[in-house]
């Protein structure tokens, strides 16, 4: 039952995605990160089968590394999207990838954006959008409530209630979710929203 969403207010972008790690009725973990940091100002949070996930996810921050590190310049928000959006379509016609993906990033000349790119390789430009069984109700919830220009604790506060309305009405909801933002100072986590605690370890 995952859930990945995000959106752009005024001079950042946010992304939200739970951190649960499922198979088939197992839950193996609750605490893992599916928002991955490509680089200093760009956010990339994915949803689908965990091995697709954590594979593609990957092979994307590295190549957008080498691209910096061949050409001296990292790759716009917008180039970043295109690039991803090309190995998603490459990867349709011979092993595909099951993974949908919203990245979000800040670039100096243009500011915020966030890119919606699924397993298809459909690629558009978003102020807001998500993915997964959550989708249903934090699109609904941005709908109501999502405006532009919004400051970053209105958005969290959306993102808190967008939350709040899958932990309520799906049937098997995600306890944990993680937030990260990306604005001119660069990408970084910034907060959890946990129901559920790891536990330590076992007891002696």
């Amino acid at each position: 039952m995952e859930c990945v969403f995000g959106l752009v207010g005024d001079g950042f972008a946010l992304v939200v995605a739970d951190t649960s790690a499922v198979n088939s009725i197992l839950v193996h973990k609750s605490n893992e990160d599916k928002i991955m940091v490509l680089d200093s100002h760009k956010l990339l949070g994915a949803s689908g089968e965990s091995g697709d996930r954590s594979q593609f996810t990957e092979y994307i921050q590295k190549n957008v590394a080498l691209y910096q590190f061949r050409n001296g310049i990292p790759l716009t928000t917008a180039a970043t999207a295109n690039f991803t959006r090309g190995e998603l379509a490459t990867a349709l016609r011979k092993n595909p990838y099951s993974v949908n993906i919203l990245l979000a990033g800040y670039d100096k000349e243009i500011g915020p954006s966030l890119y919606y790119i699924d397993y298809i390789a459909t690629c558009h430009k978003i102020e807001k959008g998500a993915f997964g069984y959550g989708s249903y109700f934090s699109l609904a919830m941005m709908d109501r409530h999502y405006r532009s220009g919004m400051s970053v604790e209105e958005a969290v506060d959306l993102a808190d209630k967008c939350i709040m309305e899958i932990r309520s009405r799906l049937v098997v909801a995600p306890p944990n979710f993680v937030i990260k933002i990306v604005d001119k100072d660069g990408a970084r986590e910034y907060a959890w929203r946990e129901s559920i605690k790891e536990a330590g370890g076992a007891a002696a």
